[in-house]
């Protein structure tokens, strides 16, 4: 007998089959669907929760890379957040742009000593003969900080309508010469005034309307100097430490302030307070009390400060650190030299005791002041000193003469081992700048 076999192909089967197709179909697409669902937040999560912020990301590169450079010569101001150069900053919140390195720099200055006509000849050094040029290419580079390429036309906006004094000694001129090459590569400046001996200047940037000046008042208080420009000296300074220089009748008409001095109070000088003389530093043979350098640096820089505090104008103050010179074997009167070719990493070399002295002293000074508050007055550091420490290769030496070896390569000559070449070390103090008064 054959068995005969059921066939389920008829009409109503097969409808009954393709009805368990759809469904199987149906629940395989949600299950699929479910699935993805879960994968796609898990990781959404993970993303959240192990992808760093922005800003720590970005603090891992102690040095901007080249986009970024670029990014922030961009005309607008302010910049497109897309655009936007951030200052990492550290736990508390704020970003130490003293403490860090010198690292190489390929891309060089932004201007040279043929771009740039304002260049004293004492700093000129390339002009004047020097024969390396490895100085040129570096930067600094704040150990946690990003710290962006001056950018002239974004300080020229910000600056619109407003003022800027360097006041102070030589180093504050020679800062505002670097500063006014790197400006010349958008707008060349207008000197609208000098003093006799053309240390005090004013220079104005029209299209702007922004005036830069430096004042030349190497003790920040009142002083009789018998000095030639050569710092040949024919008498004791006589200097009176309670006494604030003219400087401050012009305050009221800055916007902005960079102030600072120390290297002059180790010269000999006559101290005077009351309209008294009351001591000296180095005075042998004058039968008066040694009070010593450090006892007027500190009462004129406690005479600045309650000047700024109690002042009713409003204004920014950049108050600068001294600057370390990098002679060898001798002062600049004594046959003292440098001549390195590359600067020093940290602990290569330590700052000497007058330096630490006036660092000390300028420190507690400013804390001070700062603790103090003022609803008018923006107080701030420009702390210099360390990374000007480690450039003993960035100064003229014996390059501030033109062309000191034309005639003997063995000729003994007076070197410059505490004021900038141009370009040089000292650009970098106004890329430091430009970041303190945007973020002020």
């Amino acid at each position: 007998m054959v068995k005969r076999v059921r066939s389920d192909s008829g009409p109503l089967s097969l409808q009954k089959h393709n009805h368990v197709c759809v469904k199987l179909a149906l629940s395989i697409f949600l299950v699929g669907l479910a699935v993805r669902l879960l994968l796609w937040d898990s990781f959404s999560f993970l993303s959240v929760v192990e992808s760093p912020p922005v800003e720590d990301a970005k603090a891992e590169s102690p040095v901007l890379p080249s986009s970024d450079l670029q990014a922030s010569d961009s005309d607008d101001f302010p910049e497109s957040p897309q655009n936007q150069t951030h200052i990492s900053k550290d736990a508390a919140g704020k970003c130490d742009l003293f403490v860090g390195e010198w690292v190489p720099d390929q891309s060089g200055p932004v201007y040279t000593n043929e771009s740039c006509r304002v260049i004293e000849p004492h700093q000129n050094c390339m002009k004047n003969g020097r024969p390396d040029s490895g100085y040129l290419y570096w930067r600094w580079s704040p150990r946690d900080c990003k710290l962006p390429k001056f950018n002239p036309k974004k300080f020229l906006k910000f600056m619109r309508n407003k003022s800027l004094a360097f006041i102070g000694d030589s180093i504050s001129r020679n800062q505002v010469q670097s500063l006014l090459c790197i400006l010349s590569k958008v707008e060349p400046a207008v000197e609208i005034y000098h003093d006799k001996e053309y240390r005090s200047k004013i220079w104005k940037f029209r299209s702007h309307n922004f005036t830069l000046s430096v004042i030349w008042t190497p003790f920040l208080v009142k002083a009789a100097i018998f000095e030639d420009m050569n710092g040949v000296t024919s008498s004791e300074i006589q200097l009176y430490v309670d006494t604030l220089d003219k400087w401050t009748n012009q305050y009221k008409n800055f916007d902005y302030v960079v102030i600072g001095g120390g290297k002059w109070f180790l010269k000999t000088a006559i101290y005077h307070e009351n309209n008294t003389v009351t001591g000296c530093h180095y005075c042998p043979g004058k039968n008066l009390t040694e009070l010593g350098f450090d006892y007027a640096y500190r009462k004129v820089l406690q005479e600045v400060f309650k000047f700024f505090t109690n002042s009713k104008h409003k204004a920014t103050v950049l108050f600068r650190t001294t600057t370390p010179d990098h002679f060898e074997n001798g002062e600049w009167f004594s046959g003292g030299y440098c001549n390195r070719t590359v600067p020093f990493k940290e602990g290569q070399i330590h700052m000497i005791d007058v330096d630490s002295i006036m660092r000390g002293i300028e420190l507690e000074e400013f804390e001070k002041a700062a603790s103090l508050g003022s609803q008018r007055v923006n107080l701030q550091l420009l702390d210099t000193t360390l990374l000007s420490l480690l450039r003993p290769d960035g100064h003229p030496g014996p390059y501030r003469k033109f062309q000191p070896f034309a005639k003997d390569k063995n000729a003994k000559v007076q070197n410059d081992c505490l004021h900038w070449c141009l370009p040089g070390p000292i650009d970098s103090w106004n890329d430091i700048i430009m970041q303190m008064l945007l973020n002020a």
